[in-house]
């Protein structure tokens, strides 16, 4: 029963961590997103570099830039990558939805993430032919019109 507990604090313990690495890095991205952080950094660098001339420049006044921005750019690719990742899988999730409600879409595509570049290539090809086709065939100024839209969401809402 004991060994029970650690697991259950263990799995408990890890699903914090992981939300907390993923709350920070959120807002993490987010601020250094902002404005803001642009004009902290413009600042930091104007400072270093007023600074120069007292420290004649030296290999530490340097070093201090240097040191710094590897120090933040190495930290930020982390916390990026982990913003990009699930931005991606949210973005991949609702485009998934979009191929699965849709019934003239094809349910191959759900997993195309999955496909090697080779097979995303010959899939891409085939669109860009499907395109020029489309080109050709049909008006490009043209769109639905508010009929045809009407009744497409008055098929989908039967559906339901």
């Amino acid at each position: 029963m004991n060994s029970q507990n650690n697991l259950q604090q263990k799995n408990s313990d890890d699903k914090k961590s992981a939300n907390f690495f993923e709350r920070f890095s959120s807002k993490v991205a987010q601020a250094t997103g902002s404005p803001w952080a642009f004009f902290i950094a413009m600042g930091a660098i104007l400072i270093w570099a007023i600074t120069g001339p007292i420290f004649h420049y030296s290999d530490t006044w340097q070093l201090v830039i240097n040191t710094g921005t590897t120090i933040i750019t190495f930290l930020m690719v982390f916390v990026i990558q982990k913003s990009q990742n699930k931005d991606s899988k949210s973005v991949q999730l609702k485009l998934n939805e979009l191929i699965a409600a849709n019934k003239m879409a094809s349910n191959r595509l759900i997993v195309v993430e999955d496909l090697t570049e080779q097979e995303l290539d010959t899939l891409h090809n085939y669109y860009c032919r499907l395109a020029e086709e489309t080109k050709k065939r049909m008006d490009m100024k043209e769109s639905h019109s508010v009929e045809e839209a009407i009744e497409n969401t008055e098929e989908k809402m039967k559906e339901i």
